[in-house]
């Protein structure tokens, strides 16, 4: 089995990050989206992987190369612009060959891993498999109609008047039917070929197209809110681990990561948290939640509950839920502090106090 890795939207959501750097690489505890895809593809004994790339391809490729570094081999498949899920099956063609494939969207965090849907397809080999979840507002994503034994009846893209709140989450496993099916299907009303077309167009000819329920967690890492609840969540897993340097003076209280070339200097560190590589925390406060990223300066500074990407500096200021971009720097005066501040990459934020 291979695996097509979907990375070539715009990720319009995540500005201002977006403009500088592709929403598949924001990092969520210290390692990007993408890397966490790859992660769970190689935990199902998935090494070939076709990441479908736009016009950041070139920042995807330094972040991840050949694939080499992460156990899997990555071929690249170029997409002119954003044509829909569809249109990455068929111009990823020759790469995917005829075999059996995951499917599975680049800004997608599901931390529990794919083994179960991998194993449900392996058992029953559907034309098709396609993870659902339940959703509170199921407009905004394609909707799977399911019977009783969990056979897909219909599936609609984003509809107004949902049939169910069955969502389609971004991973699917498919055979090779489903070459035939993005090639007969033409492009929507908003100008893609719709992934929902084509598997209604299975549905429609008595192909079998299977729901699997998944009830672990799952976030689209489309808007900064989302970024900083998957980070919570992550750092749930995190084990105490020193590989940097920490004074006499500093207190690390519950799960701390202290990487490498790292230094904690007459500070205070509540874990769940990640110090990054390079990093230094000085007479300040990190909260829970919270993920430095490397070559990081704090320095008379409180952070909580937040991400501060590599280079971020971080001075005389309390930041609560906020999330700064790499080289970006933010100071204050004022003693009441900054919450829900987002900082895109090599800004400066100097707020005086009164």
């Amino acid at each position: 089995m291979k695996a097509l890795v979907l990375s070539g939207g715009a990720g319009t959501r995540l500005r201002p990050f977006s403009y500088s750097m592709p929403k598949q690489l924001i990092p969520i505890a210290n390692r990007p989206v993408l890397v966490h895809v790859v992660d769970n593809l190689r935990a199902v004994g998935i090494s070939e992987i076709g990441i479908v790339v736009g016009d950041r391809a070139e920042e995807i490729r330094s972040v991840l190369g050949d694939g080499s570094s992460l156990g899997v081999r990555i071929t690249y498949v170029q997409q002119d612009s954003p044509r829909g899920l569809a249109h990455c099956v068929v111009i990823a063609r020759e790469f995917l060959g005829d075999d059996d494939f995951v499917m599975y969207l680049g800004d997608n965090m599901l931390p529990g891993g794919i083994a179960e849907v991998a194993a449900a397809f392996q058992a029953r080999r559907p034309a098709a498999e396609v993870v659902v979840h339940k959703v509170a507002d199921p407009r905004a994503f394609g909707v799977a109609e399911v019977d009783a034994e969990g056979r897909v009846t219909a599936l609609v893209e984003k509809p107004q008047t949902p049939v169910s709140d069955l969502a389609l989450i971004g991973v699917y496993i498919f055979t090779p039917a489903i070459h035939e099916a993005v090639a007969a299907v033409g492009p929507s009303a908003r100008g893609e070929l719709e992934i929902t077309d084509a598997l209604q167009w299975l549905v429609a000819r008595d192909a079998e197209v299977h729901a699997h329920l998944h009830t672990g967690y799952w976030k689209d890492t489309g808007q900064v809110e989302d970024v900083l609840e998957c980070n919570r969540e992550l750092l749930k897993a995190v084990h105490p681990r020193i590989d940097g340097e920490v004074d006499g003076q500093s207190e690390l209280i519950g799960p701390v990561v202290i990487e490498e070339g790292a230094r904690i200097v007459r500070s205070r560190i509540i874990g769940p948290v990640i110090v990054g590589a390079g990093t230094l925390v000085e007479d300040s406060y990190v909260g829970p939640h919270t993920s430095l990223g490397a070559d990081c300066v704090l320095r008379t500074a409180q952070v909580e509950d937040s991400i501060a990407l590599s280079g971020a500096t971080v001075q005389q200021v309390r930041v609560r839920a906020s999330l700064i971009g790499r080289s970006a720097a933010v100071s204050l005066a004022a003693p009441e502090g900054l919450n829900r501040l987002v900082v895109g990459d090599h800004t400066r934020v100097e707020v005086a106090a009164g």
